[in-house]
């Protein structure tokens, strides 16, 4: 296993144990005290035994009601503090590393979900987030509790005969090889099984997300199909997993009770030949033969289960690696002179360009409008001025600060950005227009006010729950509440992608023109709507053709010059 995949597996294990080291030796502790118990009880059994036999140097009955006493109000004082510490420890380390793994989240960059599927983390924060809990912090008491069963039934065998001892190990061959066939299948079922929830979330996603779309096109049948697979399929990889556990205990128990008997049946051979085998020993040696069987036959499952879930941690950690932004340095909070683009030529795939060669400046407090066919490069660009891709060729600087080497943190200070689709959350209105950061009561009152969403206040309130992503608020309502958040974060550039495309012409033209009321801010808006009021408010328009500037200058002059942009107009009206 390569060092540095391993050291990044140590940051989320360490997240169980943060500040829950005392929770865990606890746990740990009363784990092994209870296993060592078991031990006692078997002890307790054979002096028992002995006793009613009238073997010679046997304890007397009342020492033995003390044992069995003791032995009682041990169970009770170690099952309450396992009551206690064990759900409190799991609950922290649960807690600690899946908070560790959604801050790790957050620092993806913005164009992450473009190329990942979020269905991945969907089920990484569910069902494999379950199977680690069960697989790797469960198990780890677990196998010590055998590990320390094992060593000590085989300590105590010795001691009581070696000779059976020797015998008994020779059948435990039979389960150690058992198990060592059967151990690794644990794991691949394991994988599988993530990897087809994974499958499984993703289609429930797109089912979902896409609801609207499969019933006016009558999809419900082949969508319905589609999920029926996808849970069969899950399904059917659970089913396969049980099928081998099945098989893995049903194989270690006929290994298990054969070793049993066949150490029974030489234990009474030497009982009977005067070897000083007791009735109490021979009994226990039944008992400690199965606390040596149980460990072989579970440990290899076990042992497996933690490494599957080891893996999970693993496909999360590489998971979260990706597409993470480079920080970088902090630049002034002040956007003086403006954004300079030069020689900028991008594409997401290799050899296929989307942007071509694109040079011009943004200045600082003007009004850009950015126009083009469909797939002429407007949204990709407005990417770049998002840092969203880093493999371009060319310079992207805001004032004189390359935008690669710009912090996400500092980046984020300056710009913000308005798209079609306005994520709302299930939170009051206050909340989505501050996302959930503490403002004054008076700059709010601005941002509400300057985007035009004082009447929304007015009538429903400033607590009124917007519903699952703003299902509670028109479009308009929505891209209102994009404006205000942008405005009380005070970004010194307001990136504007399509916005108004999804809202009737009324509801566009009032956000359009809300978004050019705006001063003191440099705005680069995206549009398809070519609007000869709202085009002549621009300072500069970019037509964009084929991934390059065809054209730039203020409505009139590109009117007056009858190119490219002035076919676009027309085609339009």
């Amino acid at each position: 296993m390569n060092k540095m995949y391993k050291a990044e597996r140590k940051k989320y294990t360490a997240q169980f144990y943060k500040k829950n080291h005392t929770t865990f030796l606890i746990t740990l502790l009363s784990t092994l005290l209870i296993a060592a118990l078991n031990l006692w009880i078997s002890w307790v059994m054979q002096q028992m035994i002995d006793t009613v036999s009238g073997v010679p140097g046997s304890l007397r009955l009342s020492v033995l009601a003390w044992c069995v006493a003791s032995v009682v109000i041990a169970i009770i004082v170690l099952k309450g503090i396992s009551y206690y510490s064990k759900p409190r420890f799991m609950e922290i380390a649960m807690r600690q590393y899946k908070d560790f793994a959604f801050r790790k989240l957050t620092k993806k960059s913005i164009s992450t979900f473009n190329v990942e599927n979020t269905a991945n983390y969907i089920s990484a924060f569910s069902n494999d987030a379950t199977t680690i809990e069960n697989g790797y912090l469960e198990m780890q008491f677990n196998i010590l509790a055998n590990g320390i069963t094992l060593i000590g039934a085989l300590v105590m065998m010795i001691a009581y005969s070696p000779i059976m001892t020797v015998v008994a190990c020779l059948f435990f061959v039979l389960p150690i090889g058992v198990s060592y066939i059967t151990g690794n299948r644990i794991e691949k079922a394991e994988r599988t099984i993530s990897e087809k929830n994974s499958e499984l979330v993703a289609t429930l996603k797109d089912s979902l997300s896409g609801f609207s779309v499969i019933k006016s096109f009558k999809a419900e049948n082949a969508i319905s199909g589609l999920f029926t697979k996808s849970n069969a399929a899950v399904e059917q990889a659970k089913c396969n997993k049980r099928k081998q556990v099945t098989v893995i205990s049903g194989l270690a128990g006929v290994a298990g009770v054969t070793a049993q008997l066949g150490t029974f049946l030489v234990g009474a051979f030497l009982a009977l030949a005067g070897w000083g085998i007791t009735p109490g020993i021979l009994i226990v040696f039944i008992d400690l033969t199965a606390n040596v069987i149980n460990p072989i036959r579970d440990l290899p499952e076990q042992l497996a289960s933690r490494k599957a879930a080891i893996a999970l941690i693993d496909k999360l950690a590489g998971s979260l690696d990706d597409n993470v932004r480079e920080e970088g340095i902090h630049i002034p909070k002040q956007l003086s002179n403006g954004i300079t683009l030069k020689n900028v030529t991008f594409g997401y795939e290799a050899n296929y360009n989307i942007l071509h060669d694109i040079n011009t400046t943004f200045d600082a407090g003007k009004k850009y409008a950015i126009v083009g066919a469909s797939g002429s490069g407007k949204s990709t660009l407005l990417n770049l001025l998002m840092a969203s891709h880093g493999n371009y060729s060319g310079e992207i600087c805001y004032d004189r600060y390359e935008v690669k080497n710009i912090s996400s943190e500092s980046l984020y200070d300056i710009v913000s950005m308005i798209q079609q689709n306005v994520f709302v959350f299930n939170a009051s209105i206050r909340d989505n227009i501050t996302m959930f950061h503490e403002f004054p009561k008076v700059e709010v009152d601005r941002a509400i006010e300057l985007s035009g969403l004082s009447k929304l206040i007015a009538d429903r309130g400033e607590e009124y729950l917007c519903g699952e992503n703003g299902s509670g608020l028109s479009g308009g309502e929505k891209q209102r509440i994009s404006i205000a958040r942008s405005l009380l974060k005070k970004s010194q550039v307001l990136l504007v992608d399509e916005a108004t495309a999804a809202l009737d012409a009324r509801t566009a033209y009032q956000v359009s023109s809300a978004i050019l009321d705006l001063s003191g801010l440099t705005r680069i808006v995206v549009t398809h709507a070519l609007d000869e009021a709202l085009l002549k408010r621009y300072d500069c328009i970019l037509t964009l053709k084929n991934g390059s500037i065809a054209e730039a200058g203020t409505f009139d002059r590109l009117m007056e010059n009858k190119g490219y942009f002035y076919s676009l107009y027309t085609v339009a009206q």
